[in-house]
């Protein structure tokens, strides 16, 4: 259920809205839009409906969610969030670009690649300190130290980090280097995960599952905002079809279709939605067009030598020509880069 607020309504008006549905044992979510205030209240509805919200002072209307997913959706909050990342806003017009390796490999090279895709406009560094591996004989990342190296980066090179955390014990770890914490596809589904993320302060780019459905995936994101954390980002990275000429089937459907459900900002993975780095020039200008809030691209300067994913990482020097190429596309659609 959600209360709408009168714009003039009065912070002393919102606390004691805010204390009532406290003492009837629901949790108020309060979302402050650029007219007007909403507080979403999680929690049995019921309680509520006995009780003459729109009486009190302050209120306009109360209208129940009937979405399943409450916060997350347009009901709850109209406007676009746009997710603040130390200065790097993301949702805004201005189209944020992430880029970087699969994996962290070595400090060296990790530089030279931040250095290079900073040059070329990326905001954000992306890099793999742990690794999800289909073999278990597969490099799984380098832990700690991979997360050391990125922060090294970070200081030489302004870049904000996003890099993903896989078990609830390293939340805690990985928060203190990275901007991003990302939650790959794979899961999507730990709800455990998901709540200790919603308990963080830093943003999340929670990423779709590969057999998941939109709703299944906003879903995952309520989970997160219903721990509290507002700051997330969606990001469709492909998901499982019958066709097998790319590595996953790029679902740019789902951009608008998520806009038009959920006021979260999205994000488009064309290196793994695809699999094949002479497709990624075209899927992220068609990510742009789409609706896309950002793009997460794959770039390494040897991916013969990569130690992961080097068959979809672009070349430093292809992803200038794309940004360039990019920026034409975004100026076509009322966006900037």
């Amino acid at each position: 259920m959600i209360i709408v607020l009168r714009p003039d309504a009065k912070k002393k008006d919102i606390d004691h809205i805010i204390d009532k549905v406290k003492k009837l044992g629901l949790t108020p979510m309060v979302s402050k839009g650029v007219e007007r205030t909403i507080i979403g209240v999680i929690g049995e509805e019921d309680v509520l409906r006995v009780q003459p919200l729109e009486a009190y002072p302050g209120v306009e209307k109360v209208m129940p969610i009937l979405k399943p997913y409450k916060l997350v959706s347009r009901e709850f909050k109209p406007e676009d969030s746009i997710v603040n990342v130390d200065g790097v806003k993301i949702g805004g017009k201005r189209i944020v670009i992430m880029a970087g390796p699969c994996s962290v490999e070595n400090f060296e090279s990790l530089l030279n690649i931040g250095k290079s895709v900073k040059s070329s406009g990326a905001l954000v560094l992306r890099g793999g300190a742990f690794k999800p591996r289909s073999s278990p004989y597969s490099f799984q990342g380098l832990g700690e130290e991979g997360l050391k190296y990125l922060k090294d980066v970070k200081k030489k090179t302004g870049l904000k980090i996003v890099t993903e955390v896989m078990d609830t014990r390293d939340v805690g770890m990985v928060e203190k280097y990275a901007d991003i914490l990302q939650i790959g596809a794979r899961n999507m589904h730990n709800f455990n995960l998901l709540k200790e993320v919603g308990l963080s302060k830093k943003p999340v780019l929670l990423k779709r599952g590969i057999s998941a459905t939109i709703k299944e995936f906003l879903m995952s994101a309520e989970y997160i905002l219903s721990n509290g954390n507002f700051n997330c980002i969606l990001c469709e990275r492909g998901i499982r079809t019958f066709e097998d000429a790319t590595r996953f089937t790029l679902d740019l459907n789902a951009v608008p279709v998520i806009k038009k459900m959920s006021h979260l900002p999205v994000v488009v993975d064309p290196s793994h939605g695809t699999g094949k780095w002479d497709l990624i020039p075209a899927m992220s200008k068609a990510a742009v067009a789409a609706g896309a809030d950002g793009l997460l691209i794959e770039v390494h300067p040897s991916p013969e030598d990569a130690y992961s994913d080097g068959e979809q990482s672009l070349l430093p020097e292809k992803f200038d020509c794309l940004m360039k190429e990019l920026k034409l596309v975004a100026e076509a659609v009322g966006r900037e880069i």
